[in-house]
């Protein structure tokens, strides 16, 4: 019978790379920043909740976009940093945690020439089907956040 004989090797670490990987850089920073905010729809959640905190109903209104995925862009956003939260009965309201982000997307609309009067109609912009406390203030604040359906309208 032949015997065999085994070898445990050790993992060698260096502790030089390992702090270089915990250390980022400035250049991956911003990358990371642009990486946050690199899908249109985000863009817009900024713009909309610049200027006055909102509901997920409400964002659901005005972008046309489900409520799952609202929800998603929302939570990458919340991770960035750049969002937080109000819990008020029922609702949770977003808003931007970090306002030096909108200026940060002026500055970019500028540089691609864009003009901010179109992003600010987005910020001001009410949904007649959204019937969350921001449109619709006369309504109870306790009824269940949820955009109206068509059936509802008529």
């Amino acid at each position: 019978m032949t015997s065999f004989a085994v070898r445990i090797i050790k993992p060698r670490y260096n502790i030089f790379i390992i702090m270089n990987k915990l250390i980022k850089s400035p250049e991956e920073d911003i990358a990371q920043l642009l990486s946050s905010l690199g899908q249109s729809a985000r863009v817009q959640i900024v713009f909309i909740i610049a200027e006055q905190e909102a509901c997920v109903c409400h964002l659901e209104a005005l972008l046309d976009i489900r409520q799952a995925r609202i929800s998603q862009h929302l939570m990458a956003l919340r991770k960035a940093g750049f969002v937080s939260t109000r819990r008020d009965g029922r609702h949770v309201y977003y808003r931007l945690a970090k306002p030096e982000l909108i200026l940060f997307l002026y500055k970019a609309a500028e540089i691609l020439q864009i003009t901010t009067d179109s992003l600010q109609k987005l910020a001001n912009k009410t949904e007649i089907n959204c019937a969350c406390p921001r449109c619709k203030p006369e309504l109870d604040a306790n009824a269940v956040c949820r955009p109206k359906t068509t059936t509802e309208i008529s």
